[in-house]
């Protein structure tokens, strides 16, 4: 079942990139660079948005890094890489914006966090700052609140007040809730000072992933401004790819998230782009969107004790994903193929034939020949020792004659 319709807020732009309304839920990322590094900086962007990324946010933390952001924009220029940058603003952004006009103009959009934005007076007045340079270089802004930073004159105003309250909430209600004020107060705020609602985009964003969806179920219904999606500190591996993914998928199914970032850590040395990867794969598994064609595999069991089935199904997704950039620019439509690779008999040629393109492996003791079929048909039996050689071009060649080839410029 795919997901069910996505709930309208206000429609957003970003740079190029469309978020809101009626447009497709969109993939964000964040580097992990020195941003004063700006050469560093800007090849990791660049790699990030091969990746997917439609977006990618870099931390603004010193005058340095102010500083790099217009050569960074300048450099990914030089690449052909459009991508818009989001700079992530904490405790002095206020002071970097105004002393650093080439670094406000170069960014598609400010974060905000209100719980790190100043204390006590300085508070409003620096929050209300960073907004009017918002209104004057028309930057969108998302106001992005934090558990691990939530302000804490608001979260003291609301645990008193509900001491008082014949109906106390308990602590994690009350985090909840402080979380989903700080967010819509903080809005309010902006659109006092001037910035429009459709430059508004808010987060809300915690480690828990019961506490994310009530957080968001709650949020979508008291506003309609365009929401980002992502479970904080995910964690690493598997636990933060499945903590994401059950957390985003349930409220993308509920129709809610105008973008989504899944923030997973990465192993040392690892590439940053895998929380792309994730991301793509949430909303593709979903129905929601199509980025690259989807590989089908067989789990393995007893009939299949070859790791041939599982060395071509890795070799197939990793040709596929490294093709779609050159297909995307001359093919319409092939991030929609569906491929399988299956490993013996008995639900081999079934799902094969379920898939635009499909291989069933022989198993233990079966005939060493590998039947193909495409849309159903069987077109030939391969057999030998490049059988992976021979399934690409099979790939290759029905991309070329079933999507159609786009106009060339």
């Amino acid at each position: 079942m795919s997901a069910g319709a996505k709930r309208l807020t206000r429609s957003c732009q970003i740079g190029h990139v469309q978020m809101g309304g009626n447009a497709p839920v969109v993939v964000q990322s964040m580097t992990n660079t020195d941003t004063a590094d700006y050469l560093a900086t800007a090849l990791q962007c660049a790699e990030l948005a091969r990746a997917g990324s439609e977006l990618v946010r870099i931390t603004v933390n010193t005058p340095e890094a102010a500083a790099a952001v217009p050569k960074i924009r300048e450099h990914l220029d030089r690449m052909n890489c459009n991508v818009p940058l989001i700079g992530d603003f904490h405790y002095n952004g206020h002071r970097l914006l105004s002393e650093h006009p080439a670094c406000a103009e170069a960014l598609a959009k400010y974060r905000i966090n209100p719980g790190n934005v100043g204390f006590g007076k300085k508070k409003d007045e620096q929050f209300a700052q960073m907004v009017e340079l918002a209104c004057r270089y028309d930057k969108p802004v998302r106001i992005g609140v934090n558990w691990g930073s939530l302000d804490q004159e608001l979260l003291a105003r609301i645990m008193d007040e509900n001491s008082r309250s014949p109906q106390p909430l308990d602590a994690t209600q009350i985090m909840r809730h402080a979380m989903v004020t700080s967010a819509l107060e903080s809005a309010a705020k902006a659109e006092e000072v001037g910035l429009a609602g459709e430059k508004i985009i808010l987060s809300c964003k915690v480690s828990s992933v019961q506490d994310l969806i009530a957080i968001y179920r709650d949020l979508s219904q008291r506003a309609d401004y365009a929401l980002h999606l992502g479970l904080t500190e995910a964690g690493m591996g598997s636990k933060g790819i499945v903590a994401s993914t059950a957390a985003l998928s349930v409220l993308l199914q509920e129709g809610i998230g105008d973008t989504i970032r899944v923030s997973l850590t990465p192993a040392p040395g690892g590439s940053r782009s895998e929380e792309v990867i994730v991301a793509q794969e949430i909303l593709q598994s979903m129905g929601l969107r199509a980025f690259t064609p989807m590989v089908a595999a067989c789990p393995g069991c007893g009939r299949t004790t070859s790791t041939l089935f599982q060395e071509l199904a890795a070799e197939v997704q990793d040709f596929v994903r490294g093709k779609m950039p050159a297909w995307r620019l001359h093919y319409d439509g092939a991030e929609n193929m569906t491929l399988a690779v299956m490993g013996c008999i008995v639900n081999g040629p079934g799902e094969s034939k379920h898939a635009n393109i499909g291989i069933s492996l022989p198993g233990t003791g079966e005939a060493p020949s590998a039947p193909v079929y495409e849309d159903g048909q069987k077109t030939v039996t391969l057999k030998g020792d490049n059988i992976t050689g021979e399934f690409k071009q099979i790939i290759e060649r029905y991309v070329e004659r079933t999507y159609k080839k786009k106009l060339q410029k």
